[in-house]
């Protein structure tokens, strides 16, 4: 495969139109001591042959992330510490400074944040995926995306499901494409059951990947039975669903995951000496954990979570959330469904879309302010693998506060020889805040 250089990213012309009047009405005084992150989910990866040794992200044409590393300083963080989910939660709660020992809830409860459900004292909610298992649950899990089911599907099927199965015990609840959740109510319930991410067990045979208690408790064991007994019979009705019928990855089965009670966060202005913050992103996992933060969630028509994504808008967003905020979260997940999906070129062209349709037009329109950039991955998820892994990401932050180091490009090649070192903890976010 030849290195891509120069990849059609098809940018909205009239987005991008949008952002040039909003740039020409920046006041520079409006804009001191602020800070955007960019959060490219999932761009982490590993040197391929393919590539000549380089990462998805090195070769890449990238400009304007180089130029962040070749103007400010280098080095790693690890998000996803030992003992944690390899998840997108825990992963950005970690960019975020909040540690998961003290605050991590579980994927569940953080998206019905995001939903506004009012999880009650005895309620455990689940992130629930509809997945295509080939061969059904009796077969192998196939795509934890059921082929990035459309919203119009995908709700149609969540609201069958919920004539069917909702009760004074379970409620389903829609979220985006193959994103949902699943709220159990009692106190015979527990959230102590183990489970499988299924973006990470793809091509496993379904039987292999069992939910487990993790504890001697009555509830652990029932919640594992009543679960078990939930997937299997709405999965049958799902496999039987009219709208699966000829698809050639069908939402035949439900996949509950990463449970958790009601969180509990210190609000980000407590934790970080009054600063405020803007995050936004199209998936309820990210909002969930801004939400829990008591951060400013921004809405943005057309925000997909895909490579479709509204990137234009994204990026007209943080501009005028920048204004009356001190730090913007600018969040990407395209890279990560590529990445899972194992499409090397997709990949690289959503690193593209995300250097030239968001970094690029916010860069230049925020050009003489005094606004520190940072860019990271949330975690890696090395395309051959097609999960994620622990390995810290790179990092590069430029500012005036930041004292430059020696490394020109943006990369995980380059980043792990920065002058940041090896970051972990509220490291990362006190620095790019500029608070020591």
């Amino acid at each position: 495969m030849n290195v891509m250089k120069n990849i059609s990213d098809a940018a909205d012309a009239d987005g991008m139109k949008k952002i040039q009047e909003e740039a020409a009405k920046i006041n520079k005084n409006d804009y001191q001591n602020k800070t955007v992150i960019f959060l490219a989910d999932g761009m982490a990866d590993e040197p391929l042959q393919e590539l000549n040794g380089k990462t998805p992200v090195e070769a890449v044409d990238t400009p304007y992330l180089d130029s962040i590393a070749k103007n400010g300083a280098s080095g790693t963080f690890l998000t996803l510490p030992a003992g944690f989910p390899t998840s997108s939660d825990a992963a950005n709660m970690s960019v975020m400074g909040y540690s998961l020992a003290q605050f991590y809830p579980g994927r569940g409860p953080i998206e019905a944040e995001s939903q506004g459900i009012d999880l009650k004292e005895d309620d455990i909610a689940w992130r629930c995926n509809i997945v295509y298992a080939e061969g059904g649950r009796n077969g192998i899990l196939r795509d934890y995306s059921a082929g990035h089911i459309s919203n119009d599907i995908a709700n149609i099927l969540i609201a069958d499901l919920k004539k069917h199965f909702d009760s004074d015990k379970v409620t389903f609840y829609p979220g985006v494409s193959y994103r949902h959740l699943l709220v159990l109510h009692g106190k015979e319930f527990s959230s102590n059951v183990d489970y499988y991410k299924p973006d990470s067990s793809q091509d496993i045979a379904v039987k292999d990947l069992p939910y487990t208690a993790l504890d001697d408790s009555k509830e652990a064991a029932y919640t594992v039975e009543f679960i078990n007994d939930l997937v299997a019979k709405a999965s049958d009705f799902l496999a039987a669903h009219p709208l699966n019928k000829d698809v050639k990855s069908p939402a035949n089965m439900i996949w509950p995951w990463s449970p958790g009670k009601k969180p509990s966060f210190t609000a980000f202005t407590e934790k970080y000496a009054g600063k405020t913050g803007a995050v936004i992103s199209a998936v309820d996992v990210i909002k969930g954990i801004a939400k829990c933060a008591k951060m400013d969630v921004i809405e943005v028509d057309g925000a997909t979570g895909f490579t479709d994504t509204n990137y234009e808008g994204k990026a007209l967003a943080a501009l005028k959330a920048l204004k009356d905020h001190d730090m913007v979260y600018l969040h990407v997940e395209a890279i990560d469904e590529c990445s899972h999906l194992g499409d090397l070129k997709q990949k690289m062209l959503a690193i593209s879309q995300f250097e030239n349709r968001l970094v690029k037009p916010v860069m230049e329109a925020l050009k003489g302010c005094d606004v520190t950039f940072a860019i990271l991955p949330d975690h890696p998820v090395p395309i051959h693998e097609r999960a994620h892994t622990r390995t810290p990401v790179p990092v590069a932050v430029c500012g005036k506060n930041i004292q430059p180091d020696s490394i020109e490009k943006y990369g995980e090649s380059f980043a792990v020889n920065g002058s940041l070192g090896a970051m972990s903890g509220e490291e990362f976010m006190r620095l790019v805040l500029n608070l020591k």
